[in-house]
């Protein structure tokens, strides 16, 4: 009898000390996926100073063409801006959030439905993943890592 009470203790004991890391986690989740809305809200309105706010200044990226930096990023997308190119709407969908136990260090990935518009006008309809890499530093969520590909097209 002493032994069924002891598991029973034992797993109450485990139980709160179970229980509150879950709903920490599930609040991290939530705070992931408000971000990633927020973030491509302003990718979406090409409101550059807001869109990079969201970047760690160590960010590093892997495009199609190649992995770059923070400062190389805002560069090239900048230009692409002013030169009259621009985001038209973004769609997200699939999104799936990991939450490292340590409840610092997140991962969203996603597909990404993007219209965008060159300087010349030409409006281009496209679908990529996107995975994004999340820090919490000093209280705040950062991108720390992205990764962006073209999606394979479905019939």
């Amino acid at each position: 009898m002493n032994k069924r009470r002891n598991t029973a203790v034992s797993i109450l004991i485990g139980l709160t000390l179970v229980l509150p890391c879950l709903a920490q986690t599930s609040q991290a989740e939530k705070e992931i996926l408000d971000l990633e809305q927020k973030m491509n809200a302003s990718y979406a309105a090409n409101d550059l100073p807001s869109y990079f706010a969201y970047y760690s200044p160590d960010f590093t990226q892997w495009l199609p063409e190649g992995r770059t930096d923070l400062p190389q990023y805002e560069k090239m997308w900048t230009a692409f801006i002013k030169s009259g190119g621009g985001v038209e709407s973004v769609q997200l969908s699939d999104m799936h959030v990991q939450i490292d136990p340590s409840r610092d260090t997140a991962v969203a990935s996603y597909l990404l439905r993007v219209k965008t518009r060159s300087a010349k006008g030409v409006v281009s309809n496209e679908n990529f993943q996107e995975s994004d890499v999340w820090f919490k530093r000093n209280g705040e969520w950062e991108v720390v890592h992205l990764h962006y590909s073209p999606a394979l097209k479905t019939k």
